[in-house]
């Protein structure tokens, strides 16, 4: 393959001067290097009104995403969603460059930006596959009515706010129990550190593969964080005797409405998301930087550890 042969596509926040900036410092090293940099079309707009974009490929116009051989993505982790989700169709890795506050799945911060890219050019990184989640919504005639997926979560949430949610929970095709509640988050280990963390759910180490089960402000005495098989099949159905909708939402970006009788079925699915990663770091320490955990009086490990 020639340089110019190699596409590399850029996922921006567009709306903020400093990533913008970014963005025009890794389309010249993009160029520069002979590959060519491609933009989404949802992107493109915002950043030709402050860009030049002469040479770069439009993703889904003269781009397929089967041939982009890398994603870089500048901004927070709804940025880095967006990026996933636009990739979804062919085999680009994302490289997470941190623009935004906690950027949890960003691999890198800012000042790192000029050797991320040479590094890409280089082909000088990994690729880490993460757990997604292939979900299903189902009638009351047990018909599919949507499909979608999730790399962080799905979740079943109450559509009015004074109004609570009936919902049955089902594991491996066995009822678990049911209970009202303000909805029910289905998290893979990635999503751990998202809504499910917010929501008391457990961190899940990535190299972990689980499936996390977290009611929301649930009425029932048995309604814990469950972790489940990473090959579990969860269900949580919208009972006929609810007296509102539900609403799904998957990564806080894609959503279907819920009628009474309604089912969701969430499992693994067959295609991970794929993260590329320039330095091996515990995930302990990602823990400790990203949530800026007291770790002081830490003694470290002595020669007698196990």
């Amino acid at each position: 393959m020639t340089p110019s042969d190699r596409r590399i596509l850029l996922v921006v926040h567009a709306r903020r001067d400093d990533t913008v900036h970014a963005a025009e410092r890794i389309l010249t090293a993009v160029r520069a290097a002979g590959a060519t940099p491609v933009v989404s079309a949802e992107d493109r707009p915002e950043l030709a009104e402050r860009l030049s974009l002469e040479g770069v490929g439009t993703l889904g116009v003269d781009v397929d995403v089967a041939d982009v051989e890398l994603a870089i993505v500048l901004g927070g982790d709804g940025t880095i969603l967006r990026a996933a989700e636009t990739v979804r169709g062919g085999t680009a890795p994302i490289l997470g460059i941190n623009m935004g506050h906690v950027g949890f799945l960003a691999e890198i911060e800012r000042d790192d930006m000029d050797d991320a890219v040479r590094r890409v050019i280089a082909r000088d990184y990994t690729v880490e596959e993460r757990l997604a989640l292939a979900v299903r919504v189902l009638d009351a005639d047990d018909s599919v009515i949507f499909e979608t997926w999730a790399l962080n979560e799905a979740t079943v949430e109450k559509a009015s706010r004074e109004r609570m949610l009936e919902v049955v929970m089902e594991v491996d095709g066995r009822p678990l129990s049911s209970f009202g509640c303000d909805g029910v988050v289905v998290a893979s280990p990635t999503g751990s550190t998202a809504y499910n963390f917010s929501a008391g759910g457990p961190v899940i180490w990535p190299t972990v593969e689980a499936i996390a089960v977290v009611p929301l402000s649930a009425h029932a005495l048995f309604a814990r964080p469950l972790v489940v098989s990473p090959d579990a099949t969860v269900a949580v159905e919208v009972l006929e005797r609810t007296s509102g909708s539900g609403i799904l939402w998957c990564d806080g970006r894609r959503s279907h409405e819920l009628p009474p009788g309604a089912r969701v079925v969430v499992r693994r699915s067959s295609r991970p998301v794929r993260l590329a990663r320039l330095h091996p770091a515990a995930f302990t320490d990602r823990l400790v930087r990203k949530f800026r955990l007291p770790v002081t009086g830490w003694r470290g490990a002595t020669g007698g550890a196990v």
